[in-house]
């Protein structure tokens, strides 16, 4: 009985970390607006707004944004990205250095594009 539990969580334990990805954890926005914990959601990956200075723009804390990423050979993510808020998606990449993000989001085929610098909290 032992050996089939603890098989259970072997499979259990590398799934969970197959989900994982070195962008997992907490950031902070370059303008100083946002909080958020990026993390595994299913088998997407959700950046869920922790705190947010100024709502004026419509960001409010609990706020999700949706990714299907996956790894390029150089290290960075790219995919597609929605907000179930605005009922949006857009491509999406995300650069990966020690402590830091920068995420580009793009609409129109690309013609539109923002870049959002991220540090990790501490």
């Amino acid at each position: 009985m032992k050996a089939p539990l603890l098989a259970a969580a072997v499979v259990l334990s590398s799934l969970a970390s197959a989900a994982a990805t070195d962008i997992d954890g907490v950031w902070l926005r370059d303008d100083g607006n946002a909080r958020v914990r990026i993390a595994p959601c299913g088998d997407k990956i959700c950046a869920t707004n922790l705190w947010i200075g100024d709502t004026s723009g419509g960001e409010e804390a609990g706020d999700k944004l949706v990714m299907t990423l996956s790894r390029r050979a150089d290290g960075s993510y790219s995919g597609n990205a929605y907000d179930p808020k605005r009922d949006k998606n857009f491509s999406m990449t995300v650069k990966v250095s020690e402590g830091a993000l920068v995420t580009r989001g793009c609409i129109v085929g690309g013609l539109l594009c923002r870049d959002v610098n991220w540090t990790a909290a501490k």
